[in-house]
C-alpha cells in the first residue's frame, strides 16, 4: 500500500464536533478515483485536535467507507503510553497501516525518538510509515537517524517532507537515503509542491493533502510520473502552483478546507479554535484557483 497516491482526507469539525456525513463523502470520493491508499487523521486531518474516542470513530468510519481500499491513521500523540493506545485501536479497527511522527512538547533526542519507534514497532501487526514532518514537530530526522529506525520489523515506508526543487538534487538526495534503507522500505514524498519532483527522482509513493480534496488530478500526477512521463507531470503540476504557492503561505489545511467549503464538500466552519479561515480576499483569489482546478478534476 506504500506506493502511488496516497490521499489524506479532512476530518470536516468544528467546536461542535466532527461531522461524520462530509467525512465519509470525502471518503466516498477518493472510492469512486481509486486512489491507492487513504490516509484518514493526517495532520490536514485534524488529528491532534481530536481525543482518543473521536479518533477511533472516525478511522472506523475510513475503514468501513473505504471499500476495501487500505487505510493509513496517523497514532501520534506526546506520550509513547498513548501512542500504543492509538495502535492497538487501529489494529482492532481494521486499519491496514499506521503513520508515526514524534510529536512532543520537549525537543526529543535522537536516542529517545529512536526509542519511540522500538517500542511501537515491537507490539505491532500492522506495517508502520515514518513521519518525517520537521514544520509540524521541530525534530529533524537524519539520514543516519532514518537508517536505524528503518530497520525495525514494522516499518515499511518515510513520509519524507519534500525535496530540493532542483530535479538533478532531488535525484541525489532520494538515492542517498534508499542506499542506506532496506529495499522493503519506500520512499513517499509529501509537501504537494514537491510531489512530482519527489516522484520523478525515484520516491515510490506521493502522500497527498490535494489528493483528498481532488484526488483523480493528483492521482493523474503520479501515474504520469510513476510511468515515467515526467514532463507531462511536471506540466499539470505547473498548472497547480497557484493553489501550491497559498500552501506555502498560510499553510495546507487553511487552504483545502477553504476548497472544501467553496466547492460545497463541507460546511464551516470546518476548523477546529483556535484556527482560523482564509480571509476574504485570499478566500477570493482561492475560487478563481479552483476553476481551473475543477476543470482538470473533471477531465480526469
Amino acid at each position: 500500500m506504500f506506493h502511488g497516491l496516497s490521499a489524506f482526507p479532512l476530518t470536516p469539525m468544528n467546536e461542535s464536533g466532527v461531522n461524520e456525513k462530509e467525512f465519509v463523502n470525502l471518503i466516498q470520493r477518493l472510492v469512486t478515483a481509486g486512489v491507492n491508499s487513504i490516509g484518514a487523521l493526517g495532520s490536514t486531518g485534524n488529528y491532534a485536535y481530536l481525543s482518543r474516542a473521536e479518533r477511533l470513530r472516525v478511522l472506523q468510519l475510513a475503514v468501513d467507507s473505504a471499500d476495501g481500499i487500505p487505510v493509513m491513521t496517523s497514532i501520534s500523540a506526546l506520550r509513547t503510553m498513548d501512542v500504543l493506545h492509538l495502535a492497538e485501536d487501529a489494529q482492532r479497527t481494521g486499519a491496514g497501516a499506521v503513520l508515526l511522527a514524534p510529536v512532543s512538547y520537549q525537543t526529543l533526542t535522537n536516542e529517545e525518538v529512536y526509542s519511540l519507534y522500538e517500542q511501537v514497532s515491537s507490539s505491532l501487526s500492522i506495517p508502520l510509515c515514518i513521519y518525517d514532518n520537521p514544520a509540524t514537530t521541530h525534530f529533524h530526522f537524519s539520514d543516519e537517524l532514518h537508517e536505524q529506525i528503518a530497520k525495525l520489523p514494522s516499518v515499511r515506508s518515510i513520509k519524507i517532507p519534500g525535496v530540493p526543487s532542483d530535479p538533478e538534487a532531488a535525484i541525489v538526495r532520494v538515492n542517498r537515503l534508499r542506499k542506506l534503507i532496506p529495499s522493503t522500505v519506500t520512499i513517499g514524498v509529501s509537501g504537494d509542491p514537491f510531489a512530482v519532483t519527489g516522484l520523478n527522482a525515484g520516491c515510490e509513493a506521493w502522500y497527498s493533502v490535494l489528493g483528498g480534496l481532488f484526488p483523480k488530478t493528483c492521482l493523474k500526477m503520479a501515474q504520469l510520473a510513476l510511468d515515467g512521463s515526467k514532463d507531462e507531470a511536471n506540466q499539470l503540476s505547473a498548472r497547480l502552483e497557484p493553489i501550491w504557492a497559498l500552501f506555502r503561505q498560510y499553510g495546507s489545511l487553511r487552504v483545502v478546507s477553504a476548497a472544501a467549503e467553496i466547492n460545497g464538500f463541507i460546511s464551516g466552519p470546518s476548523l477546529p479554535l483556535p484556527l482560523q479561515p482564509l480571509n476574504g480576499l485570499v478566500r477570493d483569489q482561492l475560487k478563481s484557483i479552483l476553476i481551473e482546478i475543477t476543470s482538470i478534476e473533471s477531465s480526469c
